[in-house]
């Protein structure tokens, strides 16, 4: 499939809007990302221009982007471009969104403090039998730095 993927760096710049639709879950922000250059006359960074992308999360990522982020807080968003063009009162006007498959703080640019999201039960296994927790302890006995040795097995005798 052909699709433009791309990876935007920038600030949030409107409050994220959460809605329950019945496709699932839906959440929208507007993100600021500011190009930044050396000015070799003023011996500075400055601003360049400033693009402003509406990002687009769904299910999971949309309800985690609705408790997770704030305007003025440094993203980094991966998702698909969808540029439209419409014409509006006579004017055109064109449009750029990120449908996003990540949403991420940038922490080059600040700290973050992760909470793993609960995952909610699967309807289909709401009625079967939960699954007894895999045992990862160490076998008494055994050190963990020596892990138990493979058995070998011995060769079929050939008759």
């Amino acid at each position: 499939m052909n699709e433009t993927m791309v990876c935007a760096v920038g600030n949030v710049a409107t409050q994220p809007v959460y809605r329950e639709l019945s496709a699932g879950p839906s959440a929208r922000f507007r993100l600021a990302v500011t190009s930044r250059y050396w000015d070799r006359e003023k011996n500075t960074w400055a601003d360049g221009h400033t693009n402003f992308f509406t990002v687009w999360a769904n299910r999971q990522l949309a309800a985690n982007v609705a408790a997770s982020l704030n305007v003025g807080e440094a993203v980094i968003v991966q998702g698909r471009l969808k540029v439209r063009a419409e014409a509006r009162e006579g004017q055109n006007w064109t449009s750029a969104d990120l449908d996003a498959v990540a949403i991420g703080h940038d922490l080059a640019r600040g700290t973050s403090a992760f909470r793993r999201a609960a995952r909610p039960e699967p309807a289909a296994a709401a009625g079967a039998p939960a699954q007894p927790e895999p045992d990862w302890q160490t076998p008494a006995g055994q050190s963990p730095a020596e892990p138990e040795s493979p058995r070998r097995r011995e060769p079929a005798a050939v008759t």
